[in-house]
């Protein structure tokens, strides 16, 4: 499979990303699929959700091979908190560990 190169900046990735998941699935999936993942294309507003969110990518890529994919986890504004964590660990703060994932391209 080719590499996906992200068409937007992540700023806008985060916008559409955002819209997205508040005006067509959270009232969807919450709270009955809290802490899963929800992989949507930000172009399409086509998404898949899965406890794995590479078998969440697999099967939205086999359906939107050029997918802008953001992804985040039901029931919270990130998708993963090991950045927080592993800076909080090592007494280090910054704007970038409170920041949620902007996108994934997978390929």
């Amino acid at each position: 499979m080719a590499h996906l190169t992200p068409r937007y900046s992540m700023a806008e990735f985060a916008r559409r990303g955002e819209e997205i998941y508040e005006r067509d699935i959270r009232s969807h999936v919450e709270p009955e699929s809290e802490g899963k993942f929800v992989l949507i294309d930000i172009e399409t507003g086509d998404y898949e959700i899965d406890d794995d969110e590479l078998v969440a990518s697999d099967r939205l890529l086999g359906r939107r091979p050029n997918a802008q994919i953001w992804m985040r986890k039901v029931g919270s504004p990130y998708a993963r908190h090991f950045l927080r964590q592993w800076r909080q660990k090592r007494g280090r703060r910054s704007r970038a560990a409170s920041m949620p994932v902007s996108s994934l391209s997978f390929g």
